[in-house]
């Protein structure tokens, strides 16, 4: 058996001696306590040296890659292809495939060939001759540099540390710049406190105090490079009558400087934003189309890279930037929240509370796809990004105007509503209730009213109960109607037995008379 080795200063293959030592996995590495030892076990049988460490390089990263370099290539063929009966020994198992595939030579790997190359590894100094320990010691932290700069250079996620510094300084600059802006105007209105109510914006008031100095200067002062006329006036006005307090020329010079520095900052500031802006086109085209330049890059700098930003799922960059509120959501077993970093994207703050859930979730579905694209693919232009955002607002707007769409019938038709149209009552005062005299009761003037009326329901009833007596006895000598039948005999006796009914009445109404 022949086994490869990888060093810093080449490719060593060994010769194994005695084979059965390692079916003794466990006691394996008592045979390497000493080089005696180990030159009893392994032999070298080749050294290929590197020439440079950029050959040394070359072949350490297709060695990572898992892939064949050159020299390896070189080596296998001249050694190990004259005794293709001999099994290769590797350390990596993907490598073994590889090997196999190109050089049909069957390699093996497993528990005792770790333990072997551990071994190996360990004595490599007495194993490996005509190689002095400070070179090889060399080598290895050579290479060791060369390897880190280039993966440094050439790494996937196209050097992103930039965006994560430049976002982490621009929220640092706000902070300071909101700090510094209060206390401008906190400091400076003692002596002008009315022009902080006139000037609103913040870069414009610190101009202004710039330039104006001592209140009492606001006369002869011009700021209408800075502030419009009708600003400008309103400032002179309230010069001439502020009621700010004196302050010497030493508290003005430390409060000029202080809106020198606002100033600075802020210039500073829109520098940073537009070179974020730039690097962020370049590195995450498509997600930058998808939530813009700031929320792409907080979304990257909180995962801390592009690639890592790549492996999270959909789920994860919703609510990513939530993680405190969706730990207590589980504590607590609540809702867990809908959105985190993503709720700033002009998407979902365009759309109603209703629907931010439902946007947030398919945006964070197009823009995990479009982070994909961008950290893995080898394009660079924002087709995907583009078209993902066509199709949410396309998706947006089916959802709000789903709301006013009438819920029965087709729902095609809009809803229609009525204009409002305010009608007020007026209540006049009724003087009725002022009165004290004794007054005839509603009660009494309706029974007046409703006498006449049953007198003559009265004799209404009188006529009617006759009447009404001899249908109750007529009702009380008919027998009780049998239910219909569907067959025909028992409808043809129905009307005989009406007829003789009928009859017995007539004779018991002549009885009737003719004994009166």
């Amino acid at each position: 058996m022949l086994v490869l080795f990888e060093t810093a200063a080449g490719y060593a293959i060994f010769k194994v001696l005695d084979e059965k030592k390692l079916q003794e996995v466990d006691s394996l590495w008592k045979e390497f306590q000493t080089p005696e030892k180990a030159n009893k076990i392994v032999k070298l049988k080749h050294f290929e040296k590197f020439q440079d460490t950029t050959e040394a390089l070359a072949a350490a990263t297709a060695l990572v890659e898992g892939k064949i370099g050159k020299s390896l290539k070189k080596v296998l063929k001249k050694v190990v292809a004259k005794e293709a009966h001999e099994q290769l020994a590797i350390s990596d198992a993907k490598l073994g495939g590889v090997i196999k595939d190109k050089l049909n030579l069957s390699c093996v790997h497993n528990t005792a060939i770790a333990e072997l190359m551990r071994g190996i590894r360990n004595q490599m100094e007495s194993l490996i001759t005509g190689l002095p320990p400070r070179e090889i010691s060399a080598m290895s932290l050579g290479l060791a540099h060369s390897l880190s700069r280039y993966k440094l250079k050439f790494s996937p996620d196209k050097v992103d540390t930039m965006i994560v510094q430049a976002i982490s300084l621009l929220d640092d600059l706000d902070k300071e710049l909101n700090n510094y802006i209060m206390r401008c105007r906190e400091w400076y209105g003692w002596h002008f406190p009315e022009i902080g109510k006139i000037i609103t914006d913040n870069l414009a008031y610190c101009k202004s105090v710039k330039k104006i100095g001592v209140r009492t200067n606001v006369a002869t002062t011009d700021l209408s490079d800075i502030l419009p006329e009708e600003v400008e006036g309103e400032v002179k006005t309230a010069a001439e009558i502020s009621m700010g307090t004196e302050v010497s020329e030493e508290d003005i010079g430390n409060i000029l400087h202080l809106c020198d520095q606002v100033i600075e900052i802020s210039e500073y500031r829109a520098q940073l934003y537009d070179y974020l802006k730039n690097r962020m086109m370049a590195i995450a085209p498509n997600l930058t189309v998808m939530v813009g330049e700031l929320v792409g890059a907080r979304l990257i700098a909180h995962a801390g890279s592009l690639l890592n930003l790549a492996k999270h799922p959909a789920s994860t960059v919703q609510i990513l930037g939530a993680e405190k509120a969706l730990f207590r959501a589980l504590k607590t077993k609540r809702d867990t929240p809908k959105y985190g970093l993503i709720y700033h994207a002009s998407l979902v703050g365009q759309t109603t509370p209703k629907n931010k859930g439902k946007i947030s979730r398919m945006l964070a579905a197009k823009a995990a796809l479009a982070i994909r694209y961008d950290a893995l693919g080898e394009d660079t232009n924002t087709e995907l990004g583009v078209e993902s955002r066509a199709k949410l607002e396309v998706r947006l707007r089916h959802l709000e105007e789903k709301g006013i769409r009438r819920i029965s019938g087709t729902g095609k038709a809009m809803a229609k509503t009525e204009k409002y149209q305010h009608k007020s009552e007026v209540k006049t005062y009724d003087p009725s209730g002022d009165s004290t005299l004794p007054s005839v009761s509603k009660k009494r003037k309706l029974e007046e009213a409703e006498e006449p009326t049953e007198v003559k329901v009265k004799k209404m009833k009188k006529e009617r109960i006759p009447e009404a007596v001899e249908e109750e006895e007529e009702a009380a000598e008919e027998p009780p109607k049998k239910k219909k039948k569907k067959h025909e005999p028992a409808e043809e006796e129905e009307p005989a037995a009406v007829e003789e009914t009928s009859e017995k009445k007539k004779k018991k109404k002549k009885k009737a008379k003719e004994d009166e």
